[in-house]
């Protein structure tokens, strides 16, 4: 089965390793951010459409942070879809598998990970020529031990997953250590609260100690 990631994106997620997952109320932090996030290491978001704020934050990120790679997450709509390809995104997510939406992104060329919590969900993605999905919520649905269970019948199509929900600093490498973990999704490093504070150094600190824990450095 072929992805509909293009093989750089694909590269790149997976060289990340550890996606941001970010809700910023005000765009005029969204530069900030993403310096904060780069100087600790991190290069890619996934930038929740949550607030009327997502999608001025989303361009001007683009704008600003030419280095980071900025995805669309909780696409809801089909609006919502044009709306994120409007403003650049490099990819989309959803918290769950909506196969009017995941055929909407694929004839506009979105690469497009749908949320999937079920082997019944996993089968539907696939039908709908899904390879990389995110699972979520994932502790609330068992964890790395249940998704190694749900994964193991598609393992021989290359099913890739991206865990949200959560995965904070203790348990990441334990998801980034599975075969089928493409990459996972952190709302711990920049979450709302150090957004709204302007705590960058407590956000590049965070992504940094990611970094260290995978064996990089930023």
């Amino acid at each position: 089965m072929d992805s509909q990631f293009p093989p750089q994106l694909l590269d790149d997620i997976e060289s990340t390793a550890v996606i941001a997952v970010v809700t910023i109320a005000n765009p005029a932090t969204a530069p900030a951010l993403a310096d904060a996030l780069l100087e600790g290491g991190i290069n890619a978001m996934e930038l929740t459409l949550r607030t009327p704020a997502a999608l001025e934050s989303l361009r001007a990120i683009k704008n600003s942070a030419p280095d980071m790679l900025v995805g669309a997450g909780t696409i809801l709509t089909s609006d919502q879809l044009d709306q994120a390809i409007d403003a650049g995104a490099a990819f989309g997510v959803a918290p769950g598998l909506n196969p009017r939406i995941v055929q909407a992104a694929q004839s506009k060329n979105l690469p497009f990970a749908p949320g999937v919590a079920t082997p019944s969900e996993v089968e539907r993605a696939i039908e709908l020529g899904c390879r990389e999905l995110k699972f979520f919520p994932a502790e609330s649905n068992g964890g790395l031990p249940y998704l190694s269970n749900i994964a193991a019948p598609f393992a021989h199509l290359g099913i890739r997953f991206i865990p949200l929900g959560g995965i904070n600093a203790d348990n990441m490498l334990t998801y980034l250590n599975h075969e089928t973990v493409l990459a996972v999704g952190g709302s711990w490093i920049a979450p709302p609260k150090l957004i709204d504070e302007e705590n960058w150094g407590e956000i590049t600190s965070r992504a940094a100690a990611a970094q260290k824990t995978l064996g990089k450095t930023a």
